[in-house]
């Protein structure tokens, strides 16, 4: 059975985003803010698949091409949410996710449930942000490529 192209390509975000994390961790770089940021790259990379696959496939209608890229871009971020979980409890669970926490966006003490809903969050709306910029650079792509016809 093959699997739709939405969930292929969330789970390349999704192995994207966690190798990407453990070989920041492995090189002794998992405390750098900035670092963190690149993740996003993996969305963008695997939502534009979705997108480029629609559009080569003739399926130019604006919202269905704006659910299949959600789709996919949210299946990366809640794969990622649910291998930090596993991956914070392997670690030591809370003492893990305090060391991660101060350079990142906590005070105090949260849990590892706090830090991933957190985290969850910022993905969503990464997520709904990737897919809107992309939909425009291909709505605006095919417009013009159309238009020369």
């Amino acid at each position: 059975m093959k699997l739709p192209k939405e969930i292929s390509n969330g789970l390349i975000i999704f192995i994207g985003i966690g190798a990407y994390f453990l070989l920041m961790e492995v090189l002794g770089l998992a405390d750098q803010i900035y670092l963190r940021l690149f993740n996003v790259l993996f969305v963008f990379y695997g939502t534009n698949r979705t997108l480029k696959t629609n559009f080569t496939e003739g399926k130019v209608i604006l919202v269905s091409n704006a659910g299949g890229a959600l789709l996919t871009a949210l299946t990366g971020v809640f794969l990622s949410i649910l291998g930090l979980i596993a991956y914070s409890y392997v670690k030591g669970g809370d003492a893990f996710v305090k060391s991660l926490s101060k350079t990142f966006l906590f005070g105090g003490n949260p849990s590892v449930m706090t830090y991933s809903i957190s985290l969850l969050f910022e993905g969503v709306v990464s997520a709904v942000i990737v897919t809107f910029i992309l939909l425009l650079i291909w709505e605006t792509h095919y417009a013009s490529d159309k238009h020369q016809i």
